[in-house]
């Protein structure tokens, strides 16, 4: 026997197929521009500079974890530059680009790095981004711009530009200038759970409504989602389970008990970051179990914690922590559905004495 063989033990994701980590993770960064590209063209250079403010901290945080570690390579996986797109998408489109810089900092060094970087981390790195600024910026991160402004493309949006520590400077003859009646402070869930005014299903399909950066057309986050699905980079089992739970919950709300205070299930898939949460942050093979039932089990639950969370809680979206504690249970939830190894028998419970 040759002594000199070495067995190489990894952790998740496991590749089975000649593509490699890196190579599906660049194929998640192209499925991703195109949505990023409609963010910019919906909210402008703000959002063009939200994006790129992030993904930069988020790579510079990377880097810097190489350094203190002795360790190189771990920037091209794309796996970085991905936290920093998702994350950039789930926050509103004038977020304070300082506060996005601390971000993307957290994200990478409390989502990924402290548990010791790619396959080692429990959470999605970029919804932990996102939880703490929800909590250390609970006013910037409800404040929210209308689409499609005239001047978009020519100035910032005052807030993006604040001075960290500081409050934005006043955005009257901003909005006067770019031909806005004032900043919209509140997106589709918000109207349809404190005012009950329901939103256009069509606006919500072609993303023009207002809201996080990536809550753009569901059309076109459903038809890169697809793209992935093809390739077979994507697991879209976890992605229909999540639709499944929302489902499952959200119809008996709608159609038996008031549909004025519950809405349908049409409103519930395409309103707010579901689609994106379903198709690009569920799916995260790290966080997910792998099992053919657990897969399934675990989009559902997404799914059924999402609309929980939008009605019955002060919140009016639950898609973030519906993934954070699904996350949580993921290890629970592959443990209890391995499946039976073949030629075993199944366990039989032994006669009380």
């Amino acid at each position: 026997m040759d002594s000199n063989r070495k067995i190489e033990i990894n952790t998740s994701p496991h590749i089975h197929d000649n593509p490699s980590v890196a190579s599906i993770m660049r194929n998640v960064v192209y499925a991703l521009l195109p949505v990023c590209a409609y963010a910019v063209y919906l909210f402008g250079i703000s959002a063009l500079a939200l994006l790129l403010v992030v993904t930069g901290s988020c790579l510079l945080t990377e880097m810097l974890y190489d350094r203190l570690l002795h360790r190189s390579g771990s920037l091209g996986d794309f796996s970085t530059v991905i936290t920093g797109l998702l994350l950039a998408l789930t926050l509103p489109p004038g977020f304070p680009l300082w506060m996005g810089a601390v971000a993307g900092f957290i994200a990478i060094a409390l989502g990924k790095a402290l548990f010791g970087g790619l396959g080692c981390n429990v959470f999605n790195p970029a919804l932990v981004g996102r939880a703490f600024v929800q909590a250390a910026f609970p006013v910037a991160i409800t404040t929210w711009t209308p689409v499609r402004a005239t001047g978009r493309f020519l100035e910032f949006i005052p807030s993006s530009l604040a001075w960290p520590f500081l409050r934005p400077v006043d955005t009257t003859s901003w909005s006067q200038q770019l031909g806005i009646d004032g900043f919209t402070g509140a997106t589709p869930l918000a109207l349809q759970k404190f005012q009950h005014i329901a939103s256009s299903n069509s606006d919500l399909f072609l993303g023009l409504t207002a809201g996080s950066a990536g809550e753009t057309s569901a059309l076109l986050i459903l038809l890169c989602g697809a793209w992935l699905a093809l390739r077979k980079m994507m697991d879209w089992r976890i992605s229909a389970g999540v639709f499944a739970g929302a489902l499952l919950v959200s119809v008996p709300l709608h159609y038996g008990l008031d549909p004025q205070v519950y809405p349908g299930p049409g409103f519930v898939l395409l309103s707010g970051g579901m689609m994106l949460g379903a198709l690009f942050m569920a799916t995260d093979v790290v966080g997910s179990p792998l099992t053919p039932r657990g897969v399934w089990l675990y989009g559902l639950l997404i799914g059924a914690l999402t609309v929980i969370i939008r009605q019955f809680s002060a919140l009016n979206e639950g898609i973030m922590y519906a993934i954070l504690i699904a996350n949580a249970v993921a290890p629970l939830i592959a443990d209890v559905t391995q499946p039976r190894i073949y030629g075993a028998h199944k366990k039989r419970r032994r006669p009380a004495p």
